[in-house]
């Protein structure tokens, strides 16, 4: 089980699989670039937590889930249940949940994985993280290199079980390029969830 969180009531989670992009999102939030991220998927085995000294509140990235080249199964599947738990503990101190995902290659990646006795990695953790009631957000990274890009938000809404079009979702779905700054649409959804639990003193972070 991680247990590196620092003594903070307020968090904003970032999951997702590996090598989606989600610690460069994280520095892009916080501006800060030592995060122990490594050049290949998987890198990153503990959860990096982000807070500020004087403010109650975290932000955290937590480990990649999902396929790692050169890492057994046993292993990665120790790193899922870690975080699913780490998320059950933590749910109401969780104000919003984000799921990073890569614009290019999550709808075959999805399709790949769906079948009658399998749920595909991205789509179960959505759903897990609003069973917990966790407000979710897609952050949908790497968009700049996707053509159709509302062609591809519509079928992604569509396997989250979500009616496309896409821009009826706008607080849950997120497009974004986070190697390029370009994270605005994820800030406002955030934003969005802040607000509807009184926590507009956070919006200064996104």
């Amino acid at each position: 089980m991680f247990d590196t969180r620092p003594d903070r009531e307020a968090e904003v989670a970032l999951v997702g699989r590996s090598n989606v992009g989600k610690s460069t999102l994280m520095r892009e939030l916080t501006g800060h670039s030592k995060f122990d991220t490594g050049g290949k998927p998987g890198v990153t085995r503990q959860p990096n937590h982000y807070d500020w000294t004087a403010e109650d509140f975290v932000i955290t990235d937590l480990p990649g889930f999902g396929f790692m080249s050169g890492v057994d199964e046993e292993y990665r599947e120790q790193i899922k249940t870690n975080i699913v738990h780490y998320l059950e503990e933590y749910a109401d101190n969780v104000l919003v949940g984000i799921l990073v995902v890569d614009g290019k290659s999550v709808i075959d990646i999805i399709d790949r994985h769906s079948g009658p006795d399998e749920i595909p990695y991205d789509v179960e953790m959505f759903h897990f993280l609003r069973d917990l009631d966790v407000p979710t957000v897609v952050a949908v990274n790497k968009m700049d290199k996707v053509d159709d890009k509302d062609e591809r938000l519509n079928e992604l809404c569509d396997r989250l079980g979500l009616y496309p079009p896409w821009k009826q979702w706008q607080e849950v779905i997120a497009p974004i390029t986070a190697k390029r700054g370009q994270i605005d649409p994820l800030n406002e959804a955030v934003r969005t969830h802040l607000h509807e639990q009184g926590r507009d003193d956070l919006f200064k972070f996104f």
